[in-house]
């Protein structure tokens, strides 16, 4: 019951729609089955599946809006659910930020959908922890990790016609091994759309090898640095810093991508010339579905462009109230690269840090995106163009800003999971100059 056909989903949403007695009126459907595995200390100690459908209703009366859900889809229930938001409507002050709903629109499908990630069983999550716990075992290593795979679907119908059907699925593979004495630790992760390109057997290898690498880590004093960040160590703080991509925010004053003396930033130099953003929904191996929350059509989009801010998120009042055209809100975020590896750029390092994750992030500054963290999972040392040791982990005190106006060079992008599964980025590893650490933890 859970992944409607788009027949049924759109018969619910019609009957919906029709009963509705307000203004305007949009109906949404949204239903998953969500299976995972959940290991420890090399044994499996969860694994289950869930499975759920909403109806979400939005009515208005000029501009009151109601909103009301619920998950059954009887004919009483479904009259019920539009009253209650219809209710609700009534007694909500007017929004005087309120947007009508979207006329009707045209959709280019997305691949977003794979058989073979939404056919995933019990048996194959199973696997996933045998390939995983296995090999650890056999080393003495100890394995955690976590396996969550994804298949669902959004219908979506307003009083203006306008209506959307789309399934999609995902998988999210992460693992951290440990030495037996607590000293070393490695981690890896997968975020797919289609778990043929997932192998747990290969990904746990690396893994594997970071944890007996990082068992005897040195101190080094903390300071500037080059370094060179994996693909989930840099996305961990790029993301934070395309929170402040929103045109409202910067015309205010309340972003680094504001100007002195009011408005933005847009058609400015804001990075080095080797940084490049864009947003695609049909993106292979990272789509969305084709429209944004709203159910503004979603089309490539450019962000930066060697280092040029080319394009900002403006909302749908916003746009209105600054005269700019009404642009769907990406689904995705792709960084462009080169074609070396992370080991292709460790050797051709002089001196640096490699770091392989960040985390325990948190915002110092908004107004220039200074962020600090932590590094764990396997911190290296590099001296002409080897790994020489393993390193204590750092504290850092550094901006996503500051970090893409230094950089030397970008690597093959990967995909990573991104704040949300169904917001994929893709970032290339980077070699970085000047990157501030501040202090030692002992956090392996």
């Amino acid at each position: 019951m859970s992944i409607l056909s788009e027949a049924q989903a759109k018969a619910i949403l019609t009957k919906v729609v029709g009963f509705s007695k307000a203004d305007e009126c949009t109906a949404q459907l949204t239903g998953s089955i969500r299976g995972n595995v959940r290991f420890a200390r090399n044994d499996v100690s969860t694994a289950g599946i869930t499975d759920n459908i909403e109806l979400s209703v939005q009515v208005a009366y000029g501009k009151r809006v109601g909103i009301a859900t619920i998950n059954q889809f009887d004919d009483a229930a479904l009259e019920r659910v539009v009253r209650r938001a219809e209710e609700l409507a009534k007694l909500a002050p007017e929004n005087p930020e309120f947007m009508p709903a979207v006329e009707k629109q045209t959709y280019k499908p997305t691949p977003t959908y794979s058989a073979a990630t939404a056919g995933i069983t019990a048996d194959y999550r199973a696997k996933v922890a045998i390939d995983s716990i296995a090999p650890c075992r056999a080393e003495k290593l100890i394995a955690a990790g976590y396996l969550e795979d994804q298949a669902g679907f959004v219908a979506f119908m307003n009083s203006k016609g306008n209506y959307g059907y789309q399934t999609g699925t995902s998988a999210d593979y992460t693992c951290t091994v440990r030495t037996e004495d607590g000293r070393g630790s490695g981690w890896v992760g997968h975020n797919v759309q289609d778990v043929a390109t997932f192998n747990a057997g290969e990904d746990i290898r690396v893994a594997m090898r970071k944890a007996s690498a990082s068992a005897e880590a040195k101190a080094l004093e903390p300071g500037k640095y080059t370094v060179i960040l994996e693909p989930a160590a840099a996305a961990g703080l790029i993301q934070f810093m395309f929170f402040y991509f929103d045109a409202r925010s910067a015309d205010e004053g309340r972003s680094f991508l504001s100007k002195k003396g009011g408005g933005n930033k847009l058609g400015e130099q804001v990075f080095g010339p080797q940084v490049n953003f864009f947003a695609d929904p049909a993106y292979p191996g990272a789509a969305v579905y084709p429209w944004d929350e709203e159910g503004l059509p979603r089309g490539k989009m450019p962000i930066v462009e060697n280092g040029k801010l080319v394009n900002m998120e403006y909302s749908r009042y916003w746009s209105q109230k600054q005269g700019k055209p009404a642009m769907a809100q990406p689904g995705n975020l792709i960084m462009t690269g080169g074609t070396k590896s992370t080991a292709d750029l460790v050797r051709t390092t002089e001196r640096g840090i490699l770091v392989s994750r960040t985390w325990y992030i948190r915002m110092v500054d908004p107004q220039t995106v200074l962020l600090t963290g932590l590094t764990r999972d396997g911190t290296f040392y590099i001296e002409n163009g080897q790994i020489k040791y393993p390193i204590k982990n750092f504290r850092f005190n550094e901006s996503p800003v500051i970090m893409l106006n230094n950089v030397e060079e970008l690597g093959k992008p990967v995909r990573v999971k991104g704040d949300e599964a169904d917001a994929p980025m893709v970032v290339p590893p980077m070699k970085l100059r000047d990157f501030t650490f501040t202090s030692l933890s002992d956090a392996v």
